[in-house]
């Protein structure tokens, strides 16, 4: 009975610091955050942005390190294809040499890459890992990139988009004036039906656009003259 309960009491007596350790083990785990997206889609030759985004409880140092691995399909194989620690290290070797660019902020927690002129064969797993001491502990977030042909539906429902902004409003534009036109046309005919007399305005219009009409007569009978001339002088 003494036994039992001396240990019942020392049993009780380290509940609360595994609880502490438990509580802090908890914390660091949690301490830095990373998202990525989950799914990423693209298209053969058109750049690529594979997203990181991290979040720390420390502030950002010149320690802060970035690491981006790539796994193909169906394959346990990875391979570095991005490190980042105060400068820019893309891979120099293997399927994304000189096509890995750097598009993140580690200030503003972005820990971005893109990827230029994209295949089928890029197809895989990217895995984003960030450390910033002391906070090295994370999840480990993965993207699945597949990488495809732009189809031509793709490519027409693109152009159909491109033709509803553009021609659309110009269509209704073109209707309305159409309609103003009839309109106006209608009235015109109503009014000459009815035997209205034209008012001092619309009177002078019509003696303007004579006066322009006999303007511009006199202005093409001079051109056809000076070719006249022009070519009598040739002769």
């Amino acid at each position: 009975m003494k036994r039992s309960a001396a240990t019942a009491s020392r049993g009780s007596a380290l509940l609360p610091l595994v609880g502490v350790l438990f509580f802090q083990s908890v914390h660091t785990v949690l301490s830095l955050e990373i998202k990525v997206d989950a799914h990423v889609r693209g298209y053969v030759g058109e750049k690529i942005k594979l997203k990181c985004i991290f979040k720390s409880t420390s502030s950002v140092t010149d320690k802060l390190t970035i690491d981006w691995t790539y796994r193909p399909p169906s394959s346990s194989r990875t391979e570095s294809i991005f490190h980042y620690q105060s400068f820019q290290y893309p891979t120099t070797a293997g399927t994304f040499r000189d096509r890995i660019s750097w598009v993140g902020d580690v200030y503003k927690g972005d820990a971005s890459i893109s990827i230029n002129n994209p295949t089928t064969k890029d197809n895989g797993t990217f895995s984003c890992a960030v450390k910033n001491p002391p906070d090295v502990h994370h999840n480990i977030p993965m993207t699945e990139l597949i990488v495809t042909e732009r189809g031509f539906g793709t490519m027409l429902s693109s152009v159909a988009l491109l033709s509803i902004l553009v021609f659309i409003p110009s269509s209704v534009v073109v209707v309305l004036l159409l309609v103003r036109m009839g309109r106006k046309s209608a009235g015109l005919k109503k009014r000459n039906k009815s035997g209205f007399k034209k008012s001092s305005i619309e009177v002078s219009d019509d003696t303007d656009q004579e006066e322009e009409d006999d303007c511009m007569a006199r202005l093409c009978a001079r051109c056809a003259e000076c070719l006249d001339s022009d070519y009598e002088e040739t002769y």
